[in-house]
This record gives structure tokens, C-alpha cells and sequence, in this order.
């Protein structure tokens, strides 16, 4: 007899939460590709610096995800992003985005050669209408496996110590992008070199029946008394992804498939990845719109920026100097507690095609419910605002 639906679940709990409800004190959840996941589970701040100076554990089974497979697997990976991933060898993980044929961009996401059993392709949202579309002519097989596998995001400095102490073995030749098969408790698990935070981390993908093996083996660790671990929700991703200049389709552009006004969506030059594009490969998808636009000047671009003075920029308009013209504004921000610095990412106004010499934000804030404005200049980083190299380091140091 099949399982029946319970109608009044309308959020799905993901295969961890039994453990995280215990440690949601603020009962603060979200939804998230159908499923319930934690925005704040006891203190903003003590998550967000658990990233930073230890280990912290983030629920992302929700993440969108894909196998394909075939003999035209590889080849029609690489007509439909626009980086070329021709030469992508097994075990190894690559960031793309993908376009309409107008050149702008659907969503971005990563790659994972899984050797023998093909690829994964996770993304931000809902793809698979796309991905059976744009596979026709090709021989491959495409399934959604995201309710298939469950996945955590082990981050931070002590992460390697964390998971190493949790007996997961192998840790320590794994380069970043890198993706390690193994053992754990004598289940099969995946992990990868990869995260969204900007600093060390790993990504573990197990079966959904073996998800509360794997977190009580991570947590068991703090229980020993060896690290400290800490469960993270999503307001404290969203402070570490802005450090790290990671982009969020959805949040800080509007994607091609859910634009409804002309002019809205972005191509990838307009967010910055004019380096995931590559011409020297064969046709892809939205080729012919981002050759056009290569040779044109810049109109607009997505930058990374940072802001003088601690008053929040939220929804700031930007200007070409104070009281000068308007050239566009604040889409995300955050206040870095590491680094006591306000970061942005903010849609730009290029002036033939060249950045603005000037940048101020024009900030609108409360003081004992008095409004008042200030004017605050903005200079935009090409790097990201924090790049740790631990991140980067093999074998990672033992913290």
C-alpha cells in the first residue's frame, strides 16, 4: 500500500529534523523547496560566528538536485551552461550557471562527477522542466533525486577536525571541488570540498535513512567534549554567503524565468561571471545573445560593495556622488560582526560602460523612532570581502 498524503503537512520535514526541532529554541523556520528548515535556532549571532571561528552544521537537503546520466551526458552538460566542463574529471565539483537563448540567466549551481553513476547537477530552484527540454537530442536520463539525498554543510575553521573526530577518514588529501567516497558506521557517504560560507567546509550527502546516523555522529563530538558544534539556520547563511560574494538567484537578481517586466532578469556579465564563459567551447545555450553583449559596453552590473559607517544600507538608493544622480541601489546587505564593516550587493549603472568614479548610498534609518537620512560612500571589491586561506589549505590545519 503506497504512503498516503498528509494534506495538512504542507511543509515536509527533511530527514535531520527530528534533531533540529530539539534544537530550534526560537521556533523560528522557513520554507524552502517544500520543506521546513530553521531561520534562527537560538542566538543570530552565536550561529553566524560558529561559522567563523568553529564548526557549524547547515540542513541543506532541500537543495535542488539532478542525476544524469547517458553516453551524451557530459556533452549536454556542456551545451547548457555556459562554462565549459568538457574536461571535468570524476571526483571533481565545477560552479556554472545557465541561460535562455536571450542569454540570461536561469539559475547557477554545481556540477558533480560522480564517475560511473554520472552527474549531479544541484541548483537554487526548480529545473528539471529545463533540463528535459534542453536534453532533447541528446541520449542521457535526467532525475530529480532531491528528496533521495540527504545533505549537511559542515563549515568552518574546525570542520575538518569535527568530521575527522566523527570517523569519517580521508579528509585530508581532499582538495577543494574535490569529492571523497567513504565510510561512515559502515554507510556509504559523499562528501565534498564545498560550501557556501567562504571558509573551510565540506558538504555530506548520505542516504535519508542514514541522516540522523550522521548528525548524531557529528554531534557526538561536542558531546565528547572535543569540539564545539552548532546547528545553523538560514539568516546566518545569508550573512556568510554576502562575506563571501556569493551570489542567490532570486535575491540578488531577478532569474530569467521568473522576470515578468523587460529588462529585469541578467545575463552573466551583468552579475560578474563573465569568467564562467567560455567561447573557446562548442555552442551553447544562449551563445549567440552573450557574444553580442561581450563587445558591447556594459550597461549595469551586480557588484560587491562596501559601505563606510555602521548606519544599515537596506534598500539604499546609490548615487554618483551626494545628491547627484541615481545609479542604482542596495540588494542585500549585511553588518560583518568579524570583519565591523557593512558589505552589499548592489545593482550598478555603468557610465560608458565604466564604473561610476564615485559611489554613495543614500541611508535612511531610525533612531528612537526618529527617521533620519545619511549620506555614506561605497567602494566596490572586485575579491571577495572575506577569503580565509584555510579555505583553500591542504591538508587544512588541525585547528
Amino acid at each position: 500500500m503506497s504512503e498516503m498524503h498528509d494534506f495538512k503537512e504542507v511543509l515536509k520535514p527533511t530527514p535531520f529534523h527530528d534533531r533540529i526541532e530539539k534544537l530550534n529554541l526560537m521556533n523560528s523556520w522557513a520554507p524552502w523547496g517544500g520543506y521546513k528548515v530553521s531561520r534562527v535556532l537560538d542566538k543570530l549571532a552565536a550561529e553566524y560566528f560558529a561559522v567563523r571561528s568553529g564548526c557549524s552544521v547547515f540542513d541543506m537537503t532541500p537543495m535542488e538536485k539532478y542525476r544524469i546520466k547517458g553516453p551524451d551526458a557530459l556533452e549536454f552538460l556542456n551545451r547548457l551552461v555556459t562554462r565549459d566542463v568538457s574536461n571535468l574529471k570524476p571526483g571533481r565539483v565545477t560552479y556554472v550557471v545557465w541561460c535562455n537563448d536571450a542569454g540570461r540567466v536561469l539559475d547557477d549551481g554545481t556540477i558533480f562527477h560522480l564517475g560511473d553513476d554520472g552527474f549531479r547537477l544541484c541548483a537554487a530552484h526548480h529545473q528539471l522542466d529545463w533540463l528535459l527540454l534542453s536534453s532533447i537530442g541528446f541520449d542521457v536520463t535526467i532525475e530529480e533525486e532531491t528528496h533521495d539525498v540527504a545533505a549537511l554543510s559542515v563549515q568552518g575553521p574546525t570542520s575538518y577536525s569535527v568530521l575527522t573526530e566523527a570517523g569519517i577518514d580521508g579528509l585530508s588529501d581532499l582538495k577543494p571541488f574535490g569529492i571523497l567516497n567513504t565510510k561512515l558506521g559502515g554507510k556509504d557517504v559523499m562528501i565534498s570540498r564545498t560550501g557556501f560560507t567562504g571558509d573551510l567546509g565540506y558538504e555530506v550527502w548520505v542516504d535519508p535513512s542514514d541522516a540522523l546516523m550522521l548528525w548524531d555522529a557529528i554531534f557526538g563530538v561536542k558531546e565528547r567534549g572535543l569540539y564545539d558544534v552548532r546547528a545553523m539556520g538560514l539568516d546566518a547563511l545569508e550573512m556568510v554567503r554576502i562575506e563571501a560574494g556569493f551570489l542567490l538567484p532570486g535575491d540578488d537578481f531577478v532569474t530569467a524565468e521568473t522576470a515578468v517586466r523587460s529588462g529585469r532578469d541578467r545575463s552573466p556579465f551583468e552579475l560578474g561571471l563573465g569568467w564562467a564563459v567560455s567561447f573557446d567551447k562548442p555552442y551553447f545555450t544562449g551563445r549567440k545573445a552573450l557574444e553580442k553583449e561581450r563587445v558591447t559596453p556594459i550597461k549595469r552590473r551586480l557588484v560587491k560593495l562596501s559601505i563606510e559607517g555602521n548606519k544599515p544600507p537596506t534598500d539604499s538608493f546609490l548615487y554618483d556622488g551626494k545628491n547627484g544622480n541615481r545609479i542604482g541601489s542596495i540588494r542585500k546587505t549585511v553588518w560583518s560582526p568579524i570583519m565591523k564593516q557593512n558589505f552589499a550587493m548592489a545593482d550598478i549603472e555603468y557610465q560608458n560602460g565604466r564604473v561610476p568614479n564615485e559611489i554613495w548610498a543614500e541611508i535612511y534609518y531610525q533612531k528612537e523612532l526618529e527617521w533620519k537620512a545619511n549620506w555614506a560612500k561605497c567602494e566596490i571589491s572586485e575579491k571577495p570581502f572575506w577569503n580565509p586561506p584555510r579555505r583553500n589549505q591542504t591538508p587544512p590545519g588541525a585547528f
